[in-house]
């Protein structure tokens, strides 16, 4: 049985699984950004400091160290073969003795995370052994990577090499990024953005109330504000309700301040003084 497809329908097929491998691709690519590292002691607080540092990968950091004596290049790789070197995040390259085989310090499959509010340190184990020194235990790599809003991600520098030890010797290394950088948190309490939105609130109100009553209804003086009437009651309402509450004194007046009654006078008889005029 043959199906028979039109010219846009094979388009719109290959386009659909064109789609489909671009998604599936982007999705093992981004699955696969930091399972690569195998943590040594798998726990939830090392998973979480480890996806703090998921901008980093696929990124190669160098870093090189001179002196009189020696001269290395070290390559660090977050969860990726560091210099093409299967497995290893941390190698060392001898920059005088070309041909020489690169030292591997640290393998991502041995990995162990700690992380603070604005850092995090990142340790390789299971490198190379040492040769003659801190008794030819495996080296051991340890970069710390701190926080810096300025710059994404940072040059790799070289600390030190601590290998005057019998145990527990370690390269450490330093590295800046703004990728373990705590969130901003505002600086405004709650109260402080509740009056600010209410401010905002009352300037829209009376701007637009204002802008309404002398451009649409035509008002003049004090009767432009929004709600005069209502505003002016409310006023003389909140008076009353404090003159009310508020003062204790007696409304009526006291007798002794009364005035002299009109009908005590009235009722009084006339005086007469014709007796005082001469005859």
């Amino acid at each position: 049985m043959k199906v028979l497809m039109c010219p846009s329908g094979r388009l719109f097929l290959v386009w659909t699984l064109a789609v489909q491998l671009v998604l599936c691709g982007s999705g093992v690519y981004g699955s696969d950004d930091i399972k690569n590292c195998k943590l040594f002691f798998d726990s939830p607080s090392e998973k979480k400091a480890l996806s703090r540092l998921e901008p980093l990968t696929h990124k190669n950091f160098t870093a090189q160290t001179k002196n009189k004596e020696e001269s290395y290049t070290y390559y660090f790789q977050l969860c990726g073969d560091a210099g093409g070197v299967p497995g290893a995040g941390v190698i060392q390259v001898d920059s005088k003795e070309t041909g020489k085989k690169p030292t591997v310090i640290g393998m991502y499959n041995a990995t162990q995370v700690i992380g603070g509010s604005d850092w995090v340190m990142l340790i390789y184990r299971n490198g190379d052994p040492y040769d003659a020194h801190c008794s030819k235990e495996m080296r051991k790599a340890i970069v710390m990577i701190s926080c810096n809003r300025n710059t994404d991600m940072g040059k790799l520098q070289v600390v030190l090499e601590d290998r005057n030890r019998e145990h527990d010797c370690f390269y450490l290394f330093e590295l800046d990024s703004s990728a373990v950088c705590p969130a901003l948190q505002s600086k405004l309490s709650t109260g402080s953005i509740l009056l600010i939105i209410g401010v905002c609130l009352l300037a829209v109100y009376l701007i637009g109330g204002f802008l309404y009553q002398r451009l649409i209804v035509g008002a003049k003086g004090m009767e432009q504000l929004p709600n005069y009437a209502f505003w002016v009651e409310v006023g003389n309402l909140s008076a009353d309700g404090c003159d009310f509450v508020c003062r204790s004194r007696n409304r009526e007046e006291s007798p002794a301040y009364r005035g002299v009654a009109q009908e005590s006078v009235e009722d009084e008889p006339e005086e007469r003084d014709d007796h005082l005029l001469p005859m």
